[in-house]
């Protein structure tokens, strides 16, 4: 079928809506018409270069929610009318990863930026120009519709509000999932957020769900950090620098147990600072993405030692996402996660650049696009 998409055709330059072309559901794909779908500042990264895709051009948008227009032969798990969130990594349940208990390792994530449809290693979407089409993580949430495999697709009840739900394919599972997953915080632990866009402001929400004494949420944009301070943090600050002294001081020279990193950007220069704020025996958790070409990193290695610190890698938070994203919306239907007042402002899909700039600007903690009939 002919639609659109947002797509990039070389770095840094702005996105450009094209027409496309979306095939039809093969063995165990589904097709869905998109609803609503998160930007994530992962889709940056495409633009400047810091994921690399396999080639251009790139269909961007990996975090999303819609309806199941259509199934494949074999599916049967899904059934037209379904209401759907998008998980950027598959889940198949069937590879060591996923039966070891880390779905989000999945052994289907080693082929996310290779383009090819992980059912028959074949291109699904073409422009107009008959040109082989690259889709962020195999989905593609920038576009109307697609076609996915059954893995990538987690089903939800169908009262939750798609812009919600959208956001549940990516940001919430892997902030709320870096505190209470990959950094385990137990109640009573100071906790440091690095960063409060929208996977910090999950992870926040994590810590304090999970019983931290203190929450500090450190980030140089002012609304932001009084965003934090509504979301439940204890304190709020522009900078690291800022922030060590007053953590010092209120926990008697102890730091925090625990430090989640959740920037946009992580650079290696900044890894000794995150970890000057992290407690002995401490664990400071990795989940901002670096650019995948940069490999130098500064840390005092005695001190790592010395003191017994952990520096965790974080992806997806640790989620099992057929598990987590529908318990992360229960949740939400109870009143214990506050998703809705994370998204700051919703877009036109033609208004993707703006939207990317409002989030570069720190005007958003999740700028969601929102598709309408006119779209389909």
């Amino acid at each position: 079928m002919k639609t659109k998409g947002a797509l990039l055709r070389e770095h840094n330059k702005p996105w450009a809506i094209e027409e496309i072309e979306i095939g039809d559901p093969k063995a165990h794909e589904i097709k869905i018409r998109m609803e609503a779908a998160g930007m994530c500042h992962s889709d940056h990264h495409l633009m400047t270069g810091g994921i690399p895709m396999a080639g251009f051009p790139i269909l961007g948008g990996h975090e999303g929610a819609g309806v199941v227009a259509e199934v494949g032969e074999g599916v049967t798990d899904f059934e037209v009318g379904d209401h759907v969130v998008l998980s950027f990594i598959p889940s198949c349940g069937k590879c060591p990863s996923c039966q070891s208990g880390m779905a989000n390792l999945c052994d289907f994530g080693a082929m996310l930026l290779q383009g090819e449809a992980v059912s028959d290693n074949t291109f699904r979407i073409q422009t107009a120009a008959g040109e082989n089409v690259y889709p962020m993580t195999l989905l593609g949430t920038f576009a109307p519709y697609m076609v996915v495999h059954e893995a990538s697709a987690v089903k939800i009840d169908k009262d939750i509000p798609f812009e919600v739900a959208a956001l549940c394919g990516c940001g919430i599972p892997t902030g709320y999932g870096s505190s209470t997953r990959s950094g385990d915080v137990r109640p009573g632990e100071d906790v440091a957020i690095v960063g409060v866009g929208g996977v910090g402001t999950a992870a926040l929400q994590g810590a304090v769900i999970s019983g931290a004494r203190n929450v500090f949420a450190i980030d140089p944009v002012e609304w932001k950090r009084e965003q934090a301070l509504k979301f439940g943090a204890t304190a709020a600050f522009a900078s690291v620098e800022e922030a060590a002294m007053a953590i010092a001081e209120t926990t008697h020279g102890g730091m925090c147990q625990k430090v989640i990193v959740t920037v946009g950007e992580v650079h290696g220069k900044d890894v000794d600072l995150w970890m000057g704020i992290t407690a002995k025996g401490g664990t400071c958790v990795l989940t901002g993405m670096g650019n995948m070409l940069e490999s130098d990193v500064t840390l005092n290695l005695a001190m790592l030692t010395l003191l017994q610190k952990n520096l965790q890698g974080s992806i997806f938070g640790g989620a099992n996402p057929k598990l987590d994203i529908p318990q992360l919306l229960s949740m939400y239907k109870i009143g214990k996660l506050n998703i809705a007042d994370m998204i700051t402002r919703q877009y036109r899909l033609e208004q993707i650049n703006d939207g990317y700039q409002d989030m570069l600007d720190g005007r958003n903690i999740r700028g969601v696009i929102r598709y309408t009939e006119e779209d389909w």
